[in-house]
């Protein structure tokens, strides 16, 4: 299995990515909303686009369905609960199921509700032994940082995501998500646990790799650096008393990941 990021250097600094079997060229195009790039890349690489899966159904995501639809002939796949958001769509997906692309790469759909109600990641379970699992986690799951339920979204069914299905996945898992927020997503880490190590010595090697350069982190990673995997951490507990004084003295999980989201929708 091939994985190609694209990092077209737009406002929303989105990544896009061509899943390819190598086997026979046949490609998978995921949230193309640059679906030009994507198409160029894909003539480049000698792949031929054949589906299109949208994470969720916000035009960053699906605003190039059409565009690409036409360039290439490809079915269209997303969330069956986003039926009649995604432009073009052909195929309604539901957690469980598999898309295969090509004769060598199977992906399986993950139902990660929570930055919208209908939110797919996909999951590559590595097909060959040099294969490390990957996850194309469109917004549901950022490096260092979790998705905004801003526009259609509900904070407590993504706590249940992370806790039921993202922490689940093996460590090894290799992180791609919908956008490039690393670096501000590192700072909300430190401003939420000032002696986080990893996330600090992470920030400090970013310098100028971000966007098209930034490290593909994996789970593991992430449980070391990204503040809503640490929700039993004292000194995260202890910030957020100072932030919402009537926190309890031994808050569960799910109340110490709902505050961070509240908090982070204002830092």
């Amino acid at each position: 299995m091939l994985i190609e990021r694209l990092w077209p250097a737009n406002a929303w600094r989105n990544y896009h990515y061509l899943i390819a079997c190598e086997e026979t060229g046949e490609a998978l195009a995921v949230d193309p909303l640059d679906w030009s790039l994507c198409l160029e890349v894909a003539r480049t690489r000698g792949w031929t686009i054949r589906q299109i899966l949208n994470t969720h159904e916000h035009g960053d995501h699906v605003g190039g369905n059409e565009a690409l639809q036409t360039a290439t002939g490809s079915r269209v796949l997303a969330h069956a609960g986003a039926a009649g958001r995604i432009p073009g769509m052909t195929q309604a997906l539901r957690g469980g199921d598999v898309i295969r692309v090509g004769r060598s790469v199977e992906l399986r759909c993950l139902d990660t509700p929570g930055h919208t109600r209908a939110h797919l990641c996909l999951l590559a379970e590595g097909n060959r032994s040099q294969d490390a699992p990957a996850l194309i986690c469109g917004d549901t799951l950022f490096g260092a940082g979790a998705g905004n339920c801003h526009n259609g979204g509900d904070p407590a069914l993504l706590y249940a995501t992370f806790v039921d299905v993202l922490a689940r996945l093996p460590d090894t898992t290799r992180v791609f998500p919908g956008h490039d927020y690393l670096a501000r997503n590192l700072a909300f880490t430190l401003d939420r646990e000032p002696q986080n190590r990893a996330a600090a010595n992470t920030l400090a090697t970013l310098g100028e790799h971000q966007g098209d350069a930034a490290p593909v982190t994996t789970l593991g990673e992430e449980k070391r650096i990204n503040t809503f995997f640490r929700l039993t951490e004292p000194q995260v507990i202890a910030g957020l008393r100072t932030a919402f004084p009537d926190l309890p003295d031994t808050p569960d999980a799910r109340t110490v990941f709902l505050k961070l989201r509240e908090l982070r929708n204002r830092w």
